[in-house]
């Protein structure tokens, strides 16, 4: 716990920048609820109770991680914990849906800590969330299975775009930083992987962009294998 705190301080310039993205995630969230159909009627605690329970869950899948030498280098680790967190969206809305994410990554943390300046932290947050709050909003925009299944063919492809570029632009570069790794390093690591890496551009379209596409895509499915089924078992309801 005192090396977490240390890291903050030292780094945190990084974590304000971070904190004002998350609170503009969640206003984004919260705001698209207004322009929806009227949501499902849930209380106050059962509502806190399912987000706490994807939350775990998404917790133990995110610590459960692994990384596909094929495809990135080894500090690229896939996970599935957008799983329960689209689960939770699908039920109580997008601004659940950020939340659970959000509970997901401080739990982490708190059992875990950070081995990447809270860098990959930080990135597991909004490039999962550029997967599951499009989907929930377009689900909850008219709720069916072809609009669940609009919205994440959406999700997946701004996971797979936006992913890429928020790598590129500015997660690459400030783990370069932060961590204490030459960029140059990074670029030869993925070139190491695929010889069409020369930059860190290419490097996002070679390395991360198949990454986040293959994550984003199995979660889709399984989501879409699931949520029905999880309903009662999960939510105490059927769907």
């Amino acid at each position: 716990m005192n090396n977490l705190w240390s890291l903050v301080l030292e780094n945190l310039s990084f974590v304000v920048g971070a904190a004002a993205i998350i609170v503009g995630l969640g206003l984004a969230a919260r705001l698209s609820e207004r322009f929806m159909p009227e949501k499902r009627k849930v209380s106050t605690a059962r509502r806190v109770s399912i987000i706490g329970i994807c939350a775990a869950i998404a917790t133990v899948l995110h610590i459960l991680d692994f990384p596909l030498v094929f495809l990135a280098p080894e500090f690229y680790k896939v996970d599935f914990s957008e799983l329960p967190v689209l689960l939770c969206g699908f039920f109580l809305g997008p601004s659940a849906t950020v939340a659970c994410e959000g509970v997901k990554i401080l739990l982490k943390l708190l059992i875990k800590g950070t081995s990447t300046a809270f860098v990959g932290d930080f990135a597991n947050f909004v490039v999962g969330c550029s997967l599951v709050l499009p989907a929930s909003i377009i689900y909850h925009a008219h709720k069916s299975r072809h609009s669940a299944l609009i919205g994440l063919v959406v999700g997946c492809l701004c996971m797979s775009v936006f992913g890429s570029a928020f790598n590129a632009v500015y997660l690459i570069p400030k783990f370069a930083q932060l961590y204490g790794i030459p960029l140059e390093a990074i670029i030869g690591m993925g070139a190491a992987i695929n010889a069409g890496v020369a930059d860190v551009y290419t490097f996002a379209l070679f390395c991360v962009a198949p990454l986040n596409l293959l994550k984003s895509s199995v979660i889709s499915v399984l989501t879409m294998l699931l949520y029905k089924r999880v309903a009662r078992p999960l939510f105490g309801k059927n769907l």
